[in-house]
C-alpha cells in the first residue's frame, strides 16, 4: 500500500495492513509543515529465535508506534520529540514501514517460554 504524502489532511488517513499473523492499523494526519504523524499499532504473532537457546518460537507483538514522516528532508529535528522518517519522493510505502518496525521488534532480546522458567 503506497500512500501519496500530498494527499494527507488534517483529517486522519486510516488504514490497515496485515502480514501472516501481523496487523498494523492506524492513521496518517498532516500535522505542520513537511510533516505528517503515524500512530498505529502493531498486533498479532512474529516467529523469532530465542536469544538464549536458538529454538524458534512465536513471539506476542501489542506495540503503539509514532513517529513522523516527512516529505523531504527535515531541517529542524532538534525540534521534534518523535522519530522521523523522511520520504524522499512523495510516496511512502507503509508495507515498507511495517517491514521496518517488526526488524526493529525482532532485534530487541527475547527468549522463549522454556528460557524464561529457567531465569
Amino acid at each position: 500500500m503506497k500512500v501519496t504524502l500530498q494527499k494527507i489532511t488534517k483529517t486522519p488517513l486510516d488504514f490497515e495492513l496485515k502480514s501472516d499473523e501481523i496487523t498494523f492499523k492506524g492513521y496518517l494526519e498532516y500535522h505542520t509543515g513537511k510533516l505528517i504523524l503515524l500512530k498505529a499499532k502493531i498486533s498479532g504473532f512474529l516467529i523469532k529465535d530465542c536469544d538464549i537457546c536458538a529454538d524458534e518460537f512465536k513471539l506476542s507483538v501489542d506495540e503503539n508506534v509514532e513517529f513522523f514522516i516527512c516529505d523531504g528532508i527535515y531541517e529542524n529535528a532538534h525540534d521534534v520529540e518523535l522519530d522521523i522518517v523522511e520520504v524522499l519522493d512523495g510516496v511512502v510505502d507503509m508495507e515498507e514501514l511495517l517491514g521496518s518496525e517488526i526488524e526493529l521488534i525482532k532485534s530487541d532480546y527475547h527468549s522463549c517460554e522454556n528460557c524464561n522458567k529457567i531465569k
